[in-house]
């Protein structure tokens, strides 16, 4: 609808976006008008691949890239991918990138340069299963960023975001009878700025200082100059007549000043009034019609604790029955049922998402018969609260009670994968992590003296809490069953999806797969002993032994390690270790993968380190090994090997997860050995104190 509004032709819908038809008017119009948008991608080569070298021998040989960027400029590389595909998206961009500048490097010697933060040109490929689409960013950086708003709030609320909101809530519409718009939660004040921008047909892209087509070598300059003196011409009319009013408030005195910071970059300070005002002290401002008010109130930290939000809910709904009869509201949030709160019923309600978090805006009329006077069941939108299973609202309460504890203190370390349930409920015996987004269920296999029924009864129980407090998506929610491994079941492939999404640990960032394996890929329980070796790794050589996907190599990189070596067996889990450090920067000849036995290559390594990780499996057989190997058993001999490829003043970090593992001290009494197993678990570990050993050792 947006874009017939700008007399663009749309040729298809998808859920994601929209193609459209037409010139270069049509597409920088876009760039320009569209309030709703992220992107403008120009499509430049449609085409199937299946590896990454068939990825790469189509993006080279498939484009004139002479055509688009002069050989002395600079790329960036946007990869993204949907349905079942077997790319990491960071090697896949950087294959991408290769692709392009080796094209440049054959025709003239010499290669563009890559800009992650405003290249010449943004190249986008976009997968889907083996079909890929490879175009050209006109946008260059994502159209939300007007210009206006240099820092954001503690709760940003993205500008296209903020448009599509008062876009649903009628805005348009009403703007144009110079009704009052009030924000009384305004934060940083995106939702009036956006709305005085429609208000005043400013366009939303007027005071951007780039877009991505402004040094690719097919930029008309005339063109764009003139649809520029249009949007200026629009926006010194819109400032003519009677306009609505803008009523800003918060309680927090930062946000005002931020907003008023805010709207005097986007030149809407005279139009916007903020006030540090409390919403119990809200009222409707003295104007001639009922108007809207718009706000995105605080509903309690994501997938945390609440910030009190009941009590505000209910008093904004107290204030607009009290004060605002016959006016519009639309409320946003994460958690609709808090809404319920203000005694109103909603009109409509449209699905959103900001970002990752799914969100419901609810519109309102403030009218006698939408007020809540009392719950009958029979009245439509007013359901008789369900009974919920006790089973499933006792676990839920654990769950609460677990994110409280660790909720805030992941958010304030920079962590978005950590612990929030370990079999504390012997009934309820369960793994459960989050990752960004979703979560990774392991049920502990039953025992054969528990009924199947009852254990598929507690199963759903955890399944309708984890739904119901973490308000995810089932598809979100990736169940297995937790069994002892031994031998080369340890890597067995349970599924065949290849998606992998990316989270974030202490400013690093790191690959994990859900679905694939009976491990996600980062184990989260040795989070704090890859801080020490991130701290002890300055200016220091590395050796990380049974690797599995080199997240302790990626810290040691990160502290400043002058080389690593990371020696894992699987071919699959060295193949996710070179994503990870790519991933991270440090893809380079310093950080070397090798594949071998472990305990093979140890007994014929002659090289020194000043500071190894040891981490071994349990148990391990394969056919590459020569014989098994069981911790508790082989741990001694392993030891001494290992000691012997130390330097100097070196350092032994050495962990193993057996529950039961005794460190044979006598056997090895001529190192010194420090146990620091307590110090190393971290706090969504800290109910289960056995989760892992751990042991510096030194010469």
């Amino acid at each position: 609808m947006e874009l017939a509004g700008l007399g663009i032709q749309v040729s298809r819908q998808t859920r994601a976006g929209v193609y459209f038809e037409g010139g270069l008017d049509a597409a920088y119009r876009v760039c320009l008008w569209s309030r709703l948008a992220n992107r403008v991608l120009l499509p430049l080569a449609n085409f199937s691949a299946k590896t990454t070298d068939e990825l790469y021998d189509q993006v080279r040989f498939h484009v004139n890239w002479n055509d688009h960027l002069e050989v002395d400029g600079s790329l960036a590389v946007d990869f993204v991918a949907t349905g079942s595909n077997r790319f990491h998206s960071h090697y896949a961009a950087l294959r991408i990138k290769d692709a392009i500048v080796d094209q440049f490097t054959e025709r003239f010697g010499k290669r563009p340069s890559v800009d992650t933060e405003r290249p010449d040109i943004r190249i986008n490929l976009h997968m889907k299963y083996d079909r890929a689409t490879l175009g050209l960013d006109l946008s260059g950086e994502s159209l939300h960023r007007r210009g206006y708003r240099v820092e954001a709030g503690a709760a940003p609320l993205k500008e296209n975001l903020a448009a599509a909101v008062l876009i649903r809530a009628g805005w348009p519409e009403l703007a144009k009878k110079g009704v009052a718009l009030v924000d009384p939660v305004c934060g940083s004040g995106t939702l009036l700025i956006e709305a005085a921008m429609i208000a005043l047909d400013i366009a939303p892209g007027l005071n951007r200082k780039y877009f991505g087509f402004t040094k690719w070598k097919q930029h008309d300059q005339a063109l764009w100059r003139l649809l520029l003196q249009e949007a200026r011409q629009r926006a010194r009319a819109g400032a003519t007549g009677s306009l609505p009013i803008f009523a800003g408030s918060d309680a927090d005195p930062d946000a005002v000043k931020l907003a008023r910071a805010n709207a005097a970059r986007a030149g809407l300070s005279e139009y916007i009034s903020f006030d540090v005002k409390d919403v119990k002290d809200l009222n409707a401002p003295e104007t001639a019609q009922p108007g809207l008010l718009v706000a995105n109130p605080p509903y309690g930290e994501r997938l945390g604790e609440r910030k009190e939000p009941d009590s505000l809910y209910r008093l904004l709904g107290e204030r607009l029955k009290n004060g605002f009869h016959g006016w519009h509201a639309a409320i946003l949030t994460a958690n609709p049922d808090l809404c319920k709160n203000m005694g109103i019923r909603s009109r409509k309600h449209y699905q959103f998402y900001n970002g990752t978090l799914s969100c419901r805006l609810l519109n309102f009329d403030i009218e006698e018969s939408w007020y809540m006077h009392n719950r009958d069941p029979n009245i439509p939108g007013q359901r008789p609260k369900r009974n919920p299973d006790p089973g499933s609202e006792m676990f839920a309460n654990r769950i609460r009670k677990n994110l409280k504890n660790v909720g805030k203190w992941a958010a304030r370390e920079g962590i978005t994968c950590f612990r929030i349930y370990d079999a504390d409920m012997p009934e309820y015996a369960a793994a459960i992590d989050l990752y960004n987004d979703w979560v990774h269920v392991q049920e502990y296999q039953a025992p054969e003296s528990v009924d199947p029924k009852d254990a598929k009864r507690r199963l759903n129980h955890v399944i309708n809490a984890l739904r119901e407090v973490l308000d995810v998506p089932a598809g979100h929610i990736i169940l297995k069953i937790k069994k002892r491994t031994r031998g080369k079941d340890q890597y067995q492939r349970l599924d065949d999806s290849g998606r992998f999404i990316e989270v974030q640990e202490n400013g690093l960032r790191f690959l994990v797969n859900l679905r694939d394996y009976q491990d996600a890929g980062l184990f989260l329980d040795h989070r704090i002993t890859r801080k020490l070796i991130r701290h002890y790794a300055e200016k220091k050589s590395m050796l990380n032994l049974f690797c599995y996907t080199a997240a302790a190599t990626v810290y040691a990189a990160a502290g400043g390690a002058t080389r690593t070596t990371s020696v894992d067996m699987s071919q699959t889990y060295l193949a996710w270790a070179r994503d990870n450090l790519s991933l991270n920067g440090f893809a380079n000849s310093s950080h070397q993968l090798i594949r071998d036995d472990c305990l093979n290559w140890v007994s014929n390594c002659s090289i020194r380190y000043d500071l190894i990780f040891l981490d071994p499996p349990t148990f391990s057989s394969s056919r590459r090994m020569e014989n098994s190997f069981d911790i508790q058993r082989d741990h001694v001999k392993l030891l001494t090997q290992v000691v012997r490829l130390l330097a100097p003043g070196g350092l032994l970090i050495f962990s193993s997860n057996r529950r039961n593992f005794r460190l044979e001290k006598e056997a090895l009494s001529g190192l010194d050995i420090k146990d620091v197993s307590l110090d190393t678990i971290p706090k969504d570990f800290e109910r289960n104190k056995r989760i892992h050993h751990c042991f510096e050792i030194r010469n």
